[in-house]
């Protein structure tokens, strides 16, 4: 299994977890296959994080802007998220990017 693989898994766990209202022994005598210690090593793993709150999964892609010259003259840089496109022109605002990113890949 994968580094990816096992976060999304325990992500659907926590979220199973949270969404039944039980106290941890409850919700792993009826899961045999996880452990009260190890839910608990994945809950404080994911304490501050919305992603187990929401059962969805957000992540962050890597971009490599390879030529730097082309956004700054004026050229744009599209951003498809899902079915939605972004297109990003030189002075835009980063904060309402990220918000718009945000918002977009919640509904995706």
């Amino acid at each position: 299994m994968t580094k990816a693989e096992r976060q999304a898994l325990w992500e659907t766990r926590i979220a199973e977890y949270k969404k039944s209202g039980q106290r941890v022994r409850e919700w792993c005598a009826t899961h045999e296959d996880v452990s009260p210690k190890q839910l608990w090593y994945w809950l404080r793993k994911y304490k501050n994080q919305d992603v187990v709150s929401s059962g969805k999964s957000n992540r962050w892609l890597p971009v490599e802007v390879t030529d730097q010259t082309s956004i700054e003259q004026g050229h744009t840089l599209l951003v498809k998220i899902g079915p939605a496109s972004i297109e990003v022109r030189s002075g835009f605002d980063p904060a309402l990017l990220s918000q718009v990113v945000k918002v977009l890949v919640a509904l995706c």
